[in-house]
């Protein structure tokens, strides 16, 4: 480990991730109850990219999600009983249940939305970008994305029209080797998002996605770069996902047995949890507090979802479009 965190930044770091993780796997089964509407694509296995990324961030700092981007709310730090609340469809969600689980967003939290369409994010964070340069206050806007989305035409376009106007972006890209059911190693012809990416003129970083330090240790040299006006940067990191692209996918493009193997090998908590206990920066006690305490909020967030009402009737056609002055 090269950063030097806190005590309370690690533990907070560790919260965030266990907060993900059991957030995800509720959600697993929750949906086979049948009380949950819609696609849902859990992000369970890719926690250290989101919290290392969001660590860094500051409250006016802008980020922009996926169809799989309930880790990155939770990093962001939106409200967990609010998103379930939004993912049974209840009036109490960061929606007002209008939305559910592919367009949670939370404006005051910094988190500009999730997104149902495959690269859409990047054009709206270059967007964001463009806005925090001219506003002058040294934010930057960070938009999330999978190994898929980098083969859309959007993203290429958003990439150079960062660089050529010098943005502070930062595309974080989210590798766990599948574009739905389709392998990278075969959807992505160079082999290497990051050196693709940096093609476009920008400075580029590969780490380890599992690994909640690298992903810290990159997004700091990239912040600094981005904050320091020498404009836009990518970061690929290498991950995995332990469910399949949508709740319901068999996963029979998946070797056997890799997520079994994956869960033992991979796992980011597992990893954070022996980096910081054999380096002796946290104790075992602290971290079982955590896991607990994340348990009952859970539980909390799942039964007030399920008591909650659901929008009216009336309301169907407020919150659709925006009226400017």
């Amino acid at each position: 480990m090269t950063s030097q965190q806190s005590r309370d930044q690690l533990l907070g770091a560790y919260r965030q991730m266990k907060m993900i993780r059991e957030f995800e796997e509720r959600l697993h089964k929750e949906i086979m109850t049948g009380e949950i509407a819609g696609f849902t694509h859990l992000y369970s296995g890719q926690e250290a990219v989101a919290v290392g990324v969001c660590a860094h961030l500051e409250a006016d700092d802008l980020i922009v999600s996926t169809h799989r981007g309930h880790g990155h709310c939770i990093a962001k730090g939106c409200d967990v009983k609010g998103m379930m609340a939004e993912i049974y469809g209840r009036s109490t969600g960061l929606g007002k249940g209008k939305g559910g689980s592919m367009h949670i967003a939370d404006f005051q939290k910094g988190m500009l939305g999730a997104n149902g369409i495959v690269g859409a994010g990047g054009p709206l964070a270059v967007g964001a970008a463009l806005s925090a340069k001219l506003d002058g206050k040294g934010c930057v806007a960070v938009s999330f994305g999978g190994d898929g989305s980098v083969n859309q035409g959007a993203v290429f376009e958003a990439m150079n029209m960062a660089v050529v106007l010098k943005l502070p972006a930062i595309f974080v890209i989210e590798n766990n080797g599948y574009s739905e059911h389709t392998g990278a190693d075969y959807a992505v012809g160079s082999k290497d998002i990051a050196g693709r990416s940096a093609a476009f003129g920008m400075k580029s970083i590969k780490a380890d996605g599992s690994d909640y330090f690298a992903v810290y240790d990159a997004m700091g040299e990239l912040l600094d770069h981005a904050r320091a006006g020498k404009g836009p940067c990518v970061a690929e990191f290498e991950t995995t996902r332990f469910f399949g692209h949508f709740e319901g996918d068999p996963q029979k493009y998946r070797a056997k047995d890799e997520v079994k193997r994956h869960r033992e090998e991979m796992d980011s908590l597992k990893i954070f949890r022996a980096h910081v206990l054999n380096d002796r920066l946290l104790d075992e006690t602290a971290l079982d507090a955590i896991d607990a305490d994340v348990l009952s909020l859970i539980e909390e967030a799942v039964s007030e979802a399920r008591a909650a009402p659901p929008p009216q009737l009336s309301e169907i056609t407020t919150d659709v479009y925006v009226s400017y002055p």
